[in-house]
């Protein structure tokens, strides 16, 4: 079963390859959505795929990548969305 899932990431997220591993994390489990920085130094993220692929993912974002320090991060659900691929904004 699919689910969808927003995410709101704060912390060192930004100027660290976060979006960059985010895509890559997301592309490895066939996830679609996007990723983007915000001006507040945050990064977010709009993820759909498999519940246990977008779990792993989410947990996976709980850390980032080695040298990023995520201080929190918002989970909401959405309603699923059309999509086939996961793309840097």
């Amino acid at each position: 079963m699919k689910k969808a899932v927003a995410l709101e990431i704060t912390g060192k997220v930004q100027g660290v390859g976060f979006r960059w591993h985010t895509k890559q994390i997301a592309d490895e489990s066939n996830i679609a959505g996007f990723v983007k920085n915000r001006h507040d130094g945050s990064v977010y993220v709009e993820a759909l795929g498999e519940d246990y692929a977008i779990d792993q993912f989410v947990e996976w974002c709980r850390q980032g990548p080695s040298w990023a320090r995520v201080d929190n991060i918002i989970i909401s659900k959405l309603p699923l969305f059309d999509g086939n691929k996961f793309v840097i904004k």
